[in-house]
């Protein structure tokens, strides 16, 4: 009887349906996650660096680098496309702000990036008398229209005042929140660095950013400004890395190298490794103030030992 099935056959068909069942369900759970494209694995963006003016100081105040010609010397001599400017070098161009369009232009031409300028000697943040504190907040406010043109993502003040800790504190807050208010219209940040006074504390600087509770303040970390008023080192690993959760811009200070090209006052595979804990991924911006290599040489020798440590151009 071909057509018939006798029961041994059909307990043989069960029994190898009861096998293949699993196999089938587990593929059939299986194929649509297989249909899926495969998922980009994850990669954490590298920091691009940036050059402070302040590495060619000598330069720019001796007349061997006008102060416009700096983005064009800084990328060309080190490669970079981001530059970091200090305000005290533009201080005495002309009020009508025409300068500012020239080194726009200067800097679209090459394709340089403008990061942020650094405020100094426009009056105390701080200051104890609210009139004085209130002009140092408009003082400022020649940077942030300049920042706006150039397309800066900030401008970095200093957080200083006189009093006690607390009181300084107060009025750091006060000052940098008028400030912050200005600036946010401009899409601007305000940020502090660690540059003086009690501003080397960095946990007193990421107190003051936290009091402030403005959105567009934040902290600049910077390697190498950590001497105190008495004449004391605070620790510089921690003072970084309490200020590094509030950071917009880092500042990669060094002032002398070995024989081998590293820093001989600061480790900066520490340095960027307390950087990149934080999860900052913008700028870091080299910045020389050694005695010892020229001003080029030193500012390369900063950017080499960044990309050493990971960061690219």
């Amino acid at each position: 009887m071909p057509h018939d099935v006798s029961r041994r056959s059909i307990l043989q068909m069960l029994a190898l349906g009861a096998v293949l069942a699993p196999v089938k369900n587990s593929f059939a759970q299986v194929q649509p996650a297989a249909a899926v494209p495969p998922t980009a694995p994850t990669t954490i963006p590298p920091n691009r660096i940036s050059v402070a003016q302040w590495s060619f100081h000598r330069m720019i105040k001796a007349g061997d680098l006008a102060p416009l010609d700096f983005p064009a010397f800084a990328h060309k001599t080190c490669g970079v496309m981001g530059v970091e400017y200090v305000n005290s070098f533009y201080r005495n161009l002309p009020l009508d702000g025409s300068w500012v369009k020239e080194l726009k232009k200067r800097t679209d031409d090459i394709g340089v990036k403008s990061v942020l300028i650094m405020c100094d000697g426009e009056g105390d943040i701080g200051d104890p008398d609210d009139v004085a504190r209130r002009k140092a907040v408009e003082a400022h406010q020649r940077w942030l229209d300049a920042a706006v043109i150039l397309g800066c993502h900030s401008i970095r003040v200093n957080a200083r005042s006189s009093g006690t800790p607390v009181e300084q504190l107060d009025r750091c807050a006060d000052g940098l929140r008028q400030l912050c208010a200005r600036a946010a219209p401009l899409k601007l940040d305000v940020i502090v660095e660690n540059h003086g006074g009690l501003s080397c504390d960095g946990e007193w600087v990421a107190s003051l950013i936290r009091a402030t509770g403005a959105a567009n303040s934040g902290t600049l970390p910077d390697f190498g400004n950590f001497k105190c008023a008495d004449g004391t080192m605070a620790d510089r690993y921690a003072g970084v890395k309490a200020m590094m959760p509030l950071a917009r811009s880092v500042s990669a200070k060094s002032y002398e190298f070995d024989a081998l090209g590293q820093e001989t006052t600061i480790d900066f595979a520490r340095m960027l490794g307390i950087v990149r804990d934080a999860g900052y991924r913008g700028w870091v911006g080299a910045e020389y103030e050694g005695e010892k290599a020229s001003e080029v040489v030193g500012t390369i020798a900063t950017r080499d030992l960044l990309m050493k440590q990971g960061c690219i151009l």
